[in-house]
């Protein structure tokens, strides 16, 4: 069974009843989650229901190893992920031999994160993991839970090999959520060919965070990657540093008095709080003057709060603050006008919050401004309050992965109780962790599909309430097509969720993992898939696997499980190490390496910046240090692609689109230098590693020199053109496909070698493909009308990042001809 619902709809406890009355009944429960996150949060719940019968516990890298025996031996409710299952569970499965005997049910939860490659991995673990229930004459009932998700029974059923039955209706009760989409503005700076660049994402996300915050916002902040969402906590706190600093004010003293609430002339009434266009009346409550005021400027529906000057009161004349013309109400002298932001405001009795009112749109902005309007907030009429601003910073942190375990509970608390309004965090928080009472939303760039846009924004507004969830735009094609094109986000149904568990690179290694578990057999075949028999054959032939009367055993001394990198791309792996202490950080596999630790690569490791000093291949290690520098680095190669074979093939326009086997040949090149904060090019340095080959999948398609040679004769240069639409077709599959951009790769030539022709390649970057390729094929009229899109809503003038520009070209750019691809695209997509 499979329940495809929204967030908060109730799925935690569709599997829970069941998988509680499970335990009840003597039976035991394994559940999987992605993240560790996850699976923690659903522990705490687990407990807080006191069930003495439920002996739930998390098996995962957090579990103290003193722990786990008793894990194994006692508990019936077990929490862990698809990387302990492969590398721990399934290769003891004797020492589990007890819970599998009794093991009733299977979760699955927020299973559409198992997608490409990863989710191809997961898909053979849970094959291996039926067969280890079966030595021990179990067969449990798999429940998966997701997001919504396109035919959510067929992705299960290629997920768990098992027939499935599925639950799609949403009922559940919801508030509104505003969803915003948000384009940072072009600076003055200037990249490759002259190209504008827009301020980054994550600078854009720091400023929203900061000012939610100051609007007693409760706000989660989503970016893309763990630095990312470091610098925005970071970036964020500076600037509530700074603003608590700027409105302070020196308090008064003892025997000095302010104006009173009751003596202070009341605004004029309006029709009600919802009305735009006056000020409400706002009764004398004692109201905390800490607490924000809701404003609203014509630049940004955001709103922030901002001080408001002190009256005097050995003054009569009031003061009057120059960056604010409206004085404060004088209680010695009565002709004197109160300024209706600092009135007192009344109780809510809902809420036990005092209330918010809109200001009136004709109202000056008073106050230091921030960098989407003015602050308004009451002064502090105490010096208690003092240390409430100097506290601003710290209601910011960051939470990712790598942390410790404690450290990564006490941030989920901390949200959770309000101590902290606001955190920027990377998918960690993404999938089902209860942190209800969010009011926003933030995500920094496309989270790579509308069903994870969907549940991103759905942490907010969990508890019912109405919320906002603001989508801000990278320099990006994708991103841009999508603020653009709001049709593309809104009415459309969420992405079938794409993995090939057939792919042979992907097999292989488990297949050798289940033999290392269990002998195989000829029984176990139809489990694995219809390409299991050529598979082990090819096993048996590198001496992985030795065939016997029996069945196909593992014979080497080494674990069968480190053949399968589930979340990587395979191969040996390359250690990273600290080259001052012999610190080992972590591993890399081949494949990465040649664009994430190269000489001179940025290297990210648990919020620890480091420069990679030296790659020796050779060795199989790469050599860091320490390092705060203040920019990225992009890995850019050169690539060729032959033909190896054409399955399938449509005319498509004048040409024709054709999906098959390729051969492509990378070479990382050279890497690119970007400012973190402001995305400037600041250099192209050269490199020198060896090529590799990747046998792939590949979409590609020709035109004529008959439907190319009118483009010729206008003076458009077909190799740039192609270049150009060849770069924003693979910035846009990710729509159609479900995939990452660095998940794909792509090559153009205006004459290819195996066609003859003006062709463009769009191929899957993973070992035999991943099914990104496949998915570009089946959706190619609507993927490439988008890509001429996107390239023509760009307001650049001859091309930028968001539109035809890569910062993994290899070629510099260049050439580039973005009027020729769009001309080139309208050819293409001409019925005939």
């Amino acid at each position: 069974m499979i329940i495809s619902t929204g967030t908060a709809s109730g799925k935690s406890l569709a599997y829970l009843t069941p998988a509680i009355a499970s335990c009840l009944d003597g039976g035991t429960v394994l559940y999987l989650t992605p993240t560790k996150a996850l699976a923690a949060d659903q522990l705490r719940g687990l407990r807080e229901l006191r069930i003495t019968q439920v002996r739930a516990a998390c098996f995962d890298g957090d579990t103290p190893f003193e722990e786990r025996t008793w894990v194994r031996q006692h508990a019936n409710y077990v929490l862990t992920n698809p990387d302990m299952l492969h590398r721990s569970i399934l290769p003891r499965h004797a020492q589990w031999s007890s819970f599998f005997r009794r093991l009733r049910l299977v979760v699955v939860d927020e299973c559409h994160g198992y997608r490409g490659v990863f989710g191809s991995h997961v898909a053979q673990i849970l094959r291996r993991l039926r067969r280890a229930c079966a030595r021990y004459n179990a067969h449990p009932t798999f429940l998966l839970a997701s997001a919504t998700a396109s035919e959510p029974g067929a992705f299960a059923m290629r997920l768990t090999g098992l027939e499935m039955d599925e639950v799609t209706v949403d009922a559940s009760p919801k508030g509104s959520t505003t969803i915003a989409l948000w384009e940072p503005p072009l600076t003055e700076l200037r990249g490759e060919g002259g190209a504008p660049v827009r301020r980054t994402a994550t600078a854009e996300a720091a400023d929203l965070l900061a000012d939610l915050v100051l609007a007693d916002v409760r706000t989660l902040a989503f970016v893309r990657s763990r630095r990312g969402a470091e610098t925005v906590a970071l970036s964020a706190r500076a600037k509530l540093a700074d603003v608590a600093f700027s409105i302070s004010p020196p308090f008064p003293t003892p025997s000095s008095t302010t104006s009173s609430p009751a003596t202070s002339s009341a605004a004029t009434p309006s029709s009600g709080p919802s009305s735009p266009s006056a000020s409400p009346s706002r009764p004398s409550s004692g109201a905390n003057p800490l607490d924000p005021i809701t404003t609203t400027t014509p630049t940004n529906p955001i709103t922030t709060p901002n001080p408001t000057p002190q009256t005097d009161p050995t003054n009569p004349t009031p003061q009057t603050d120059p960056t604010n013309p409206t004085p404060q109400a004088d209680p010695t002298n009565p002709t004197s006008q109160a300024d209706p932001r600092t009135a007192d405001r009344p109780i809510d009795p809902a809420t036990d919050k005092h209330q918010q009112f809109p200001l009136h749109p004709s109202e000056p902005p008073n106050g230091p401004l921030t960098a989407h309007g003015p602050l308004t907030w009451a002064l502090p009429d105490d010096p208690s309050h003092a240390a409430e601003l100097a506290d601003l910073p710290n209601k910011i942190a960051a939470y990712r992965a790598g942390y410790l375990a404690e450290d990564r509970r006490l941030l989920e608390k901390a949200l959770r109780a309000g101590t902290i309004m606001g955190l920027a965090t990377t998918n960690a928080l993404e999938l089902g962790v209860d942190v209800s009472g969010l009011d926003a939303v933030l995500i920094a760039g496309w989270p790579g599909t509308r069903a994870s846009l969907w549940q991103q924004a759905g942490r907010a507004g969990r508890d019912g309430q109405d919320a906002l969830a603001v989508l801000i735009a990278r320099d990006d094609p994708l991103d841009t097509y999508l603020v653009h094109h709001p049709q593309a986000l809104f009415g459309q149904p969420v992405e079938a969720i794409v993995l090939d568990p057939g792919n042979p690179y992907v097999l292989g290694p488990h297949l050798c993992a289940a033999a290392a578990e269990i002998p195989l057999t000829e029984d176990d075949l139809p489990i694995f898939g219809t390409t299991t028999s050529k598979v082990l054959e090819d096993l048996v032939a590198q001496g992985l696997l030795r065939k016997r009367p029996a069945g196909w055993f593992w014979t080497r001394r080494e674990r069968a499980t480190d053949l399968a990198d589930i979340r990587g791309g395979g191969g040996a792996p390359i250690q990273v190490v600290e080259s001052s202490t012999g610190r080992l950080l972590g591993s890399v596999d081949e494949p990465s390496a040649h664009t994430t630790v190269h000489t001179g690569a940025i290297y990210l490791h648990q919020g620890e910046t480091f420069l990679v000093e030296v790659l020796d291949l050779e060795a199989g290690v790469a050599l860091v240090s320490s390092a705060n520098p203040d920019y990225t680095t992009f890995a850019r190669d050169i690539t060729d692609i032959s033909i190896l074979s054409t399955e399938r093939s449509h005319p498509l326009g004048p040409g024709t689109l054709h999906f098959g086997e390729v051969e492509v040949t990378r070479q990382v090149v050279s890497y690119l230098m970007r400012r973190l904060q402001s995305g400037e090019v600041l250099g192209d340095e050269p490199l020198e590693l060896p090529p590799r080959t990747l046998r792939t999948r590949a979409v590609w398609w020709t035109l004529p020199a008959s439907a190319v040679a009118p483009l010729a004769e206008a003076g458009i240069d077909l190799g740039g053109a192609a270049h150009a639409a060849e770069h924003a077709s693979i910035g846009l599959l990710p729509l159609f496909a479900t995939c990452d951009r660095w998940d794909i790769g792509g090559v153009s030539t205006e004459l290819h070698a195996d066609t003859g022709l003006l062709t463009v390649f769009v191929y899957d970057g993973h070992e035999g493909g991943a099914g990104f390729a496949e998915r570009g094929y089946a959706r190619a009229t609507d993927w490439l009308t988008a890509t001429r899109e996107a390239i023509m809503s760009c307001e650049c003038e001859r091309g930028c990042p968001s539109c035809i520009q890569s910062p993994k070209c290899g070629n510099g750019n260049e050439p580039l001809d973005k009027r020729g691809a769009i001309r080139l695209l309208n050819t293409l997509l001409t019925p005939q």
